[in-house]
């Protein structure tokens, strides 16, 4: 993300909650770590009360108090504590067009980050907005939401689950009411996500305010094979949350988180996600409910949905046997491909397609993209995560990466100017057609 602000005292905005002061970053207008709502711990979210003295928006957004992934900072090239933590972490950020006219009003996307719900933050650099923004005219909000053991699991005593999925729909809430002072068109918005924020928002889809929240949805590899029958996996975890308090120090919290998440190994692949979405929680469904209150809001929801070729592959160096396995010569290669299809087909590709049948037949309109953009000769290949770089985050934050290590920055932008132009003509209402590509990276059709 952005670097020391530079603030102009004609970056001011004036929405219903308040005015709000924002800076200029280069080609990009900025207003961020913006409070939408509050919560005391484990209890819903309500909106932020409105203000009359100015909100110097010019802070990045904290992050929700959350572990060390050593594995992920080395792909990624993320920095553990590169934002500060806290539980108010209920903000969001805007970035604008640099030229942005009094009275435009632009498409907007809505970004929830990934991270297996229990990391990322919405102003991480990586997921800087500012290339998506500049080349296309659309307004971008980020947003910052509770995880973990702070905003996904329920438990037995009665303390609700689904707190950060609450926390996102007071989002789009606030987008709805406010953004048009951002240059941006409530009625035009798109919410997209990859990995559990692709998650978050497909369930968000199953909530009745989602079509007065956003009209269109770009979910990217979410893993909805493994969303459902988790009730006895989250009640095992539930059970053992019980000692985590208000009063517990958040870090203490967090240092729980991992010992709970532990309870979650002996459910096989669902551990590969303990914390998540739990049906049967405000604002969800039970889950043999949830396929009719997606087909409820499907006519009135466009959907761009779809995975890498390699998901599984971003695990693969994790994996002492599998790095052991792909050393064998002549078949070892090909046992590996064989294992990551299994994989990817299992948590992404099968319900990715099922999930856009079904949207599809309750008259909603769908798209299904596969991507197989990939660094030359990267072991991670076209992997979980290899569409961030695509799409967000800048030359400083990606060039030379383990994730992309092995391409030049320049065809990384290059084709990723491609990808952000589709994205944003999908955000913009443009007809995708019948079928596309965009050459080298990803093909798309209509379902």
């Amino acid at each position: 993300m952005p670097t020391e602000p530079t603030l102009y005292s004609t970056l001011l905005f004036n929405p219903p909650c308040g005015p709000v002061t924002g800076w200029r970053d280069g080609d990009v207008l900025r207003a961020t770590g913006i409070p939408y709502a509050r919560a005391p711990r484990f209890q819903a979210p309500a909106p932020v009360a409105d203000w009359t003295s100015d909100y110097a928006a010019t802070a990045l957004a904290p992050a929700c108090p959350q572990g060390p992934v050593p594995f992920l900072d080395d792909v990624l090239g993320t920095t553990y504590g590169e934002l500060p933590g806290s539980e108010d972490c209920q903000n969001l950020s805007i970035t604008m067009p640099g030229d942005l006219q009094p009275g435009e009003r632009l498409p907007v996307m809505v970004w929830i980050h990934g991270g297996s719900y229990t990391t990322g933050s919405g102003d991480l650099a990586i997921f800087d907005p500012a290339r998506l923004v500049s080349e296309n005219r659309v307004v971008a909000v980020s947003v910052t939401y509770r995880l973990g053991l702070f905003g996904f699991l329920a438990t037995p005593a009665g303390r609700p689950g689904n707190l950060g999925l609450l926390d996102q729909l007071e989002a789009f809430r606030w987008v709805q009411r406010n953004i048009g002072a951002f240059g941006g068109d409530p009625g035009l918005v798109t919410a997209f996500g990859q990995s559990a924020g692709g998650d978050a928002i497909a369930h968000l889809m199953a909530t009745p305010d989602a079509p007065g929240l956003f009209q269109r949805a770009i979910i990217q590899s979410a893993p909805l094979g493994i969303a459902r029958g988790r009730a006895r996996m989250n009640h095992a975890m539930g059970i053992a949350a019980e000692t985590v308090t208000e009063e517990t120090p958040a870090m203490e919290v967090v240092e729980r988180e991992a010992q709970v998440a532990q309870v979650a190994r002996k459910f096989g692949m669902l551990a590969a996600m303990p914390f998540g979405t739990q049906y049967g929680h405000d604002p969800l469904p039970e889950e043999d409910a949830i396929e009719a209150a997606w087909d409820r809001t499907a006519p009135a929801i466009d959907v761009l949905i779809g995975h890498t070729t390699e998901e599984a592959r971003l695990f693969l160096p994790r994996s002492p046997w599998l790095m052991r396995l792909a050393a064998v010569p002549l078949v070892g290669a090909t046992a590996v491909r064989a294992i990551d299809w299994v994989v990817a087909e299992t948590v992404y590709g099968r319900a990715t397609r099922r999930f856009a049948r079904r949207h599809a037949k309750a008259g909603g309109r769908a798209h299904r993209y596969v991507l197989d953009w990939h660094a030359p000769g990267n072991v991670f290949g076209a992997a979980h995560t290899i569409d961030l770089p695509l799409l967000l985050g800048t030359r400083k934050t990606w060039d030379g990466v383990g994730l992309i290590n092995g391409a030049r920055w320049e065809d990384v932008d290059s084709t990723g100017r491609s990808v952000r132009a589709l994205w944003a003509g999908f955000a913009r209402g443009d007809d995708l057609g019948e079928a596309g590509a965009v050459d080298g990276a990803l093909c798309y059709r209509r379902v």
